[in-house]
């Protein structure tokens, strides 16, 4: 966060695509949050959607700033990749959309190593018996599967945000642990 207020102004309204309410609480920004689970409402004086971030319903270039936290990996597969970022380009002037690094040795999600270098067929079987998630969350593990998490490389991120800067967040100043795609 730390980070992405050094690089942007932060505008009068931004969108937050795959937000919640909870992560903007306390700050003093006006952001919109659209939310496949999300409720249609308005919580102090931030509009909520239920949409999808793959097909935004609202006009080109019409929010100042998008802002995504680790929401692409989560839409699917490479083809739903490419809506979610064609649509935070569109809609958006400017971009701030982090993911984390598929090159990282540690897969956060499942809460272990390697385990996205596994091949799809047996990662069912190694996320459930093999992983900490899989022993404390049986249930959150087999949703993180159904969803089909699926990290992007660095060169995932520069295809699909080619007016971007990818910025690299490294682990230990050597692994790559996550990308942002910024456009100022």
């Amino acid at each position: 966060m730390a980070r992405f207020l050094a690089t942007h102004q932060v505008p009068r309204i931004m969108l937050d695509v795959g937000g919640t309410h909870d992560f903007w609480k306390g700050s003093a920004s006006a952001v919109d949050i659209l939310n496949s689970e999300a409720q249609t409402e308005s919580l102090d004086g931030r509009k909520v959607f239920r949409g999808d971030g793959c097909a935004l319903p609202f006009p080109n270039k019409s929010y100042p700033l998008v802002f995504s936290n680790s929401v692409i990996e989560h839409v699917g597969n490479y083809e739903r990749q490419k809506a979610f970022a064609r649509e935070a380009r569109r809609v958006g002037v400017a971009l701030w959309i982090q993911t984390p690094a598929f090159e990282f040795p540690f897969e956060p999600h499942f809460l272990a190593p390697l385990i996205h270098y596994t091949p799809a067929m047996i990662r069912p079987f190694v996320a459930r018996w093999l992983t900490p998630r899989g022993w404390l969350d049986r249930a959150g593990t087999e949703e993180l599967l159904a969803t089909g998490v699926r990290l992007l490389s660095h060169r995932e991120m520069r295809a699909l945000f080619p007016d971007c800067e990818i910025f690299v967040e490294r682990f230990l100043g050597i692994f790559p642990k996550s990308y942002v795609a910024v456009r100022r």
